[in-house]
């Protein structure tokens, strides 16, 4: 194994995704999907290092990457028996573990996976690739019972740290976690907001010093211009990229498609198209509003687009500091996208009107019976805690959705209150951050 796998500290992520890889049952192949350089394919070979270490013959396990030049024009059919000459193993006959990375470059793809899969044998297949607009789109529909999708985002706050080995920063007693430091622990709060999503970024002090030159090469202009636009309709790439400019200035805002279109003179339908491929390319997500009651609208035409990775930014403008007056949005982006990645959460938040007065929650969680489970409200200044009169719309919600606690964040104060019969916890908005990218929920 090349000496750039083995030396990498691997992923959160590897035990779960070890654990699809070796399952017996159910018998599904696997589908790693993600977002450009957030390293799928170190995860692939830190997976493959466990499997040896295991035991498993090294005859019986392949990695192909299929954007090779080497490879072009060959089958997934074709290079397995490539395999079966050289290594004397037959994959039909025998458990073998395949990987095939960037698979979105053979066409039809999914056709050759089923193919594979409908042979019956006892080899896994894992399946990875970064243009989500076409990996996402062709496992639904010809994948249906025979993949599982595997989603890998960009790195959390949790293991940003875990990398950058000053995990001594935050602590845990029998109250939860805490920061040991906190001005220090924020300081790299901050760097994670503006660097931290990709490996490369986070670890290397070079590319932070010209972060626009690798997102821009590496992973935007990728994405925005190469990878697979055409399936949603597009055909102007310079209006695609205007879009999501804006987009990211406003992370973390309301936005509407009314106020989109006319501010950018392009059609709602056209927009609709440009936000449903950049979702599904995984660099942005957008999330409804619920009312008072947590009610979803039927015909809200409302709602917020996050960065699904906050230091995407950053290729668009210039690193915040504590000082700047987005950094609300940002840090408001960054513990959302804690949570983006996890099974089954259905995130949004909440607005409404007290007579003339609009009110806002920012982070409303719903059970699988559409009940609130979940309140939080995004600040990073510590001046909230002493404006009790600041709270009354929040707790009302509270109240109203049977809430028995409220999460206010804050910049490094952390305490309890009481108000309206609603507990009230405050704790800072990065060990908010930090809690839930140490969980991992990501099979689909």
């Amino acid at each position: 194994m090349p000496g750039r796998f083995d030396e990498a500290k691997p992923r959160q992520f590897l035990d779960s995704f070890l654990q699809l890889v070796r399952a017996e049952k159910p018998r599904r192949e696997i589908v790693l999907l993600g977002p450009r350089r957030v390293g799928k394919t170190f995860l692939i070979h830190h997976a493959i290092r466990e499997l040896i270490r295991s035991a498993v013959p090294k005859e019986r396990i392949l990695y192909v990457q299929i954007d090779n030049p080497v490879y072009v024009g060959a089958s997934l059919a074709d290079l397995l028996e490539a395999f079966r000459k050289v290594t004397g193993t037959d994959w039909r006959t025998k458990k073998c573990h395949v990987f095939f990375d960037e698979i979105q470059y053979l066409p039809d793809w999914e056709v050759h996976l089923k193919s594979l899969h409908d042979a019956g044998s006892l080899t896994r297949f894992v399946a990875s690739g970064s243009a989500n607009a076409a990996l996402g789109r062709g496992s639904k529909e010809s994948g249906a019972g025979r993949f599982t999708d595997f989603q890998l985002p960009p790195l959390t706050f949790a293991e940003f740290l875990h990398l950058r080995d000053v995990g001594q920063l935050v602590s845990r007693d029998e109250n939860g976690w805490f920061a040991t430091d906190i001005e220090e622990f924020n300081r790299e709060f901050i760097r994670y907001l503006n660097f931290g999503g990709y490996p490369e970024v986070a670890l290397g002090p070079d590319l932070q010093a010209n972060p626009v030159r690798f997102m821009r090469s590496d992973i935007l202009d990728r994405v925005l211009l190469c990878d697979l636009p055409s399936l949603y309709g597009i055909t102007d790439l310079r209006e695609l990229n205007r879009l999501f400019t804006v987009l990211a200035l406003n992370t973390g805002k309301e936005l509407s498609l009314e106020a989109l279109s006319g501010k950018s003179a392009v059609s709602k339908n056209t927009l609709k198209r440009y936000i449903a491929y950049l979702e599904a390319a995984f660099l942005i997500r957008t999330v409804t509003r619920v009312d008072q009651h947590a009610g979803r609208f039927q015909r809200d035409r409302s709602y917020k687009v996050f960065l699904t990775n906050p230091s995407l930014r950053t290729r668009l403008f210039s690193p915040l500091s504590e000082k700047d007056e987005s950094l609300g949005s940002l840090v408001e982006t960054g513990i959302f996208a804690q949570r983006f990645h996890r099974q089954g959460e259905q995130l949004h938040y909440a607005r409404w009107k007290s007579g003339s007065t609009d009110h806002e929650l920012d982070l409303v969680e719903l059970d699988p019976a559409l009940r609130a489970r979940e309140a939080v409200e995004i600040k990073y200044i510590d001046h909230v805690v002493k404006q009790p009169g600041t709270w009354e719309p929040w707790v009302h919600f509270c109240r109203e959705n049977r809430l028995e606690s409220l999460t206010i964040t804050t910049r490094t104060h952390e305490g309890t209150a009481e108000a309206g019969g609603v507990e009230i916890h405050f704790e800072p908005s990065a060990i908010h951050a930090y809690r839930p990218g140490l969980m991992e929920s990501v099979m689909t």
